[in-house]
């Protein structure tokens, strides 16, 4: 059961973001009996329904195989959230009610299209559309409670190095993990040296747009022709509902000061230059559509910027200057060159954690899968040869050249804790946290009133929930 709630969590967001028709007819017919109570809360037959559909998806695209009744599994986890959510709410735990509710408008309109209409909805669940709003606000609400009470007691836990050390020294060898071959590499990165004048046409020709659709053109049609976003530009730049908070911070300051329908100034974040509309604004939750256009160099500029890294890595080979030295002198991406152009995965994780990465988790060794745009001239290289440059894009999708060093190849080996002590820290302390969140979910099962539908009595559940 270890990650439940992460199971739990995807189940959840699948069956309420993702269509299920089928599971919807079956509730039509089995109506809404409750099955179990924990604490104050109740699980309705549908719910388990629900939850067994998406587990046995879950399992089929995953190819695993459960030996347990599907039907059991599915009110076993459902009994969990419950038990945990109703803690987060004795600790009053908060979680972004915003961000709920982007959810279920999400949800209500994907089912309205799914239906046809409104009236088809409702009458495919009998109700009203305010209590498919409700029953979603409750299951929603539980599933970010739960995830929350038990992300709350495992981040209490925390692991020293004579933990990791016992850990290590007590696990079987066949336990620890097989690491694939890695890659340790440094890099010199540049721009053309008219990124000023690229910025400068990425903004005339937003401001050249705005100007188009505050005299009447279509918003919509701009951005489908000419957007560099290709999540949004198939959509008419239309992004989803979100809180404020998950969009980069100039965008999200310029948001609070439009109104709905207006046109913003032309905005410029990491990813390049926006013209933006709110489409709806709920609290600090907004809908919102864009044109993003991204500074570009002509050919021959790139090209230019290309000859001139060679003459860097020239240098390099003929021993005139460190890789280091070049790195520090000539690159122009501030997360490698004051290390020596050595390159991390610390962009990566910013990016991917809104600015919040941990330094535990930055590595700089790479397994062929987070390599990007480098695999091909990274794996052609000997450990200490310098490659010609190479053109390629950032993690935001800007253009730049780069020359690179491979600096060391880590042959696969089975984890040790010379080698690989992050590793060896990380599954100690997952160990350590799981202990720790089995051992409050028992004393809490004991501790708070469940009932179960007798139907389920002959379940083989893996906590003892029939006291």
């Amino acid at each position: 059961m270890k990650r439940i709630l992460l199971m739990m969590g995807l189940v959840w967001a699948t069956t309420f973001l993702g269509g299920y028709r089928a599971g919807a007819q079956e509730r039509t017919m089995i109506g809404e009996e409750i099955v179990a109570v924990v604490g104050n809360s109740m699980i309705l037959w549908s719910d388990v329904v629900d939850a067994r559909q998406q587990l046995e998806m879950q399992q089929r695209q995953q190819g695993f195989t459960s030996n347990r009744d599907p039907q059991c599994e599915a009110l076993e986890m459902l009994l969990m959230q419950k038990i945990l959510a109703n803690q987060a709410r004795i600790d009053s735990l908060e979680v972004n009610t915003g961000y709920v509710e982007t959810l279920i408008e999400s949800r209500v309109e994907e089912l309205m299209d799914q239906y046809g209409s409104m009236l088809a909805l409702e009458a495919v669940y009998r109700k009203p559309v305010y209590q498919i709003r409700d029953d979603l606000r409750e299951r929603y609400m539980d599933m970010m409670l739960a995830q929350s009470m038990e992300g709350t007691i495992r981040s209490k836990v925390t692991v020293i190095p004579t933990e990791v050390d016992r850990f290590y020294r007590r696990i079987s060898r066949d336990s620890l993990p097989m690491v694939p071959e890695q890659y340790v590499y440094s890099q010199i990165v540049m721009y053309p040296p008219s990124i000023e004048d690229a910025k400068l046409r990425a903004r005339e020709r937003l401001l050249e747009f705005r100007q188009r659709i505050i005299e009447g053109e279509n918003f919509e049609v701009l951005a489908r022709l000419y957007s560099d976003d290709p999540g949004s530009r198939p959509r008419g730049g239309k992004m989803e509902f979100m809180p404020k908070e998950g969009f980069v911070r100039p965008f999200a300051e310029a948001l609070e000061k439009l109104k709905i329908g207006q046109i913003s100034p032309v905005v410029e974040t990491e990813f390049g230059f926006h013209i933006i509309e709110v489409l709806e604004k709920k609290g600090d939750n907004y809908r919102v559509r864009h044109i993003l256009i991204r500074p570009s160099f002509t050919d021959e500029e790139m090209i230019e910027t290309a000859h001139r890294l060679d003459s860097v890595g020239q240098l390099i080979r003929q021993g005139e200057l460190t890789f280091e030295e070049a790195a520090l002198e000539y690159s122009q991406d501030n997360y490698s060159k004051y290390n020596g152009g050595e390159v991390t995965n610390r962009e990566y994780l910013e990016v991917a954690s809104f600015g919040q990465a941990g330094a535990r988790e930055t590595s700089n060794r790479f397994v062929r899968e987070e390599l990007f745009g480098d695999d091909p001239y990274v794996r052609v290289l000997k450990p200490g040869e310098v490659s010609t440059s190479y053109i390629t894009q950032d993690l935001k999708g800007n253009q730049q050249v780069k020359i690179i060093m491979l600096k060391e190849i880590v042959e696969p080996h089975r984890a040790n804790i010379r080698d690989d002590y992050s590793l060896i820290e990380d599954m100690a302390l997952d160990a350590k946290q799981e202990k720790e969140y089995q051992d409050w979910l028992k004393k809490k099962i004991q501790a708070m009133y469940v009932r179960i539908d007798p139907k389920f009595t002959g379940c083989e559940f893996e906590y003892d929930w029939i006291k």
